[in-house]
């Protein structure tokens, strides 16, 4: 399965999100939390049965149940009060949902938003300093502008680093990772971070998107440990070999 075919099966088990017993304005503040993620929010009415509460399914199985207090707390303060005002900050509203999320779908994210993205991923992989971290950077002239950052990660003694891009622009002058030069398409159309967690299960993350649209990024974060293990073993077996002899690019 190649980089761009895990996304669409992903995207694929969309979860579904049902609100039950609640007022509308509740499933649309919903919808405004979960709207870059993969999580399609509907409500419905019981005849009877408790209030405001939501049921979490996915692919017609049974997730987890949650009240509407949980998934926004602090709901319900004075009218006019902001959510921070209301202590529903970004680290607690919709958690009882994202904890059972290991494959996060984001939509139209920025290039800044991507970089940000994968400075998270960078930064565990500096603090852990052990593993394997690779990275893709769709082009050699990308990944120029990112060498001094690379460099530095490069650096760390246990932590072996790749990076891959497209042939397109002058290969930066690396000494501390491998770069891998891949022509394919899903090289110069993903840009992915992942991280094997330096033999901590709990450290092991990517991020994973398509360029669908100049600059519009879709795709996923994952913390789930069988999918960040697939996506570097793809990697490695695809293109880490010293010669690309199948596709005609090179290992730098």
């Amino acid at each position: 399965m190649s980089l761009i075919e895990l996304i669409a099966g992903v995207e694929a088990h969309e979860a579904t999100l049902t609100v039950f017993n609640a007022e509308p304005a509740v499933t649309e503040e919903l919808r405004e939390y979960f709207a870059d993620r993969n999580v399609r929010i509907v409500d419905d009415q019981t005849a009877s049965g408790p209030e405001a509460f939501a049921v979490l399914a996915r692919d017609g199985e049974f997730v987890t149940g949650v009240t509407v207090d949980e998934l926004l707390p602090g709901r319900g303060g004075d009218e006019g009060e902001t959510p921070a005002e209301r202590g529903e900050t970004p680290g607690n509203v919709g958690k009882p949902v994202l904890d059972h999320l290991d494959e996060t779908m984001f939509t139209s994210y920025s290039r800044e938003d991507m970089v940000a993205a994968s400075r998270e991923i960078e930064d565990r992989a500096w603090r852990v300093g052990d593993g394997e971290l690779h990275a893709g950077f769709q082009t050699l002239d990308v990944l120029t502008g990112e060498a001094d950052t690379y460099d530095l990660l490069g650096e760390k003694d246990r932590l072996d680093v790749h990076a891959y891009a497209a042939a397109e622009g002058d290969a930066p002058d690396v000494g501390t990772y491998t770069v891998h030069v891949g022509e394919t398409a899903e090289i110069r159309e993903t840009w992915f971070v992942a991280y094997d967690g330096g033999g901590y299960e709990d450290a092991k993350c990517a991020l994973l998107a398509e360029e669908r649209a100049p600059g519009e990024f879709y795709g996923f974060w994952s913390y789930d440990p069988e999918t960040v293990d697939y996506i570097i073993d793809y990697l490695t077996e695809r293109y880490g070999g010293s010669e690309q002899t199948d596709d005609g690019g090179a290992t730098v």
